[in-house]
């Protein structure tokens, strides 16, 4: 299992926040997902399989941006 934090700007609510656990919770790969508002970060759990493309794609395509 592999732990990653990722940085996400244009969240502002709990409806963010429930799509984004949603859409990022239905990946492949993905085995826990926790958005935090307050600190503006998207925590991961993963296994071996997650395409970490498709994870930054599905926070793009849902109109937030990845900070580097």
């Amino acid at each position: 299992m592999k732990s990653k934090v990722l940085h996400v700007e244009g969240m502002t609510c709990n409806h963010c926040k429930a799509t984004l656990e949603r859409e990022i919770g239905a990946l492949p790969g993905v085995l826990k997902v926790e958005v935090s508002l307050p600190g503006k970060t998207l925590s991961l759990e993963t296994d071996e399989n997650v395409d970490w493309e498709d994870v930054k794609k599905t926070i793009i395509n849902n109109g937030y941006r990845v900070r580097d």
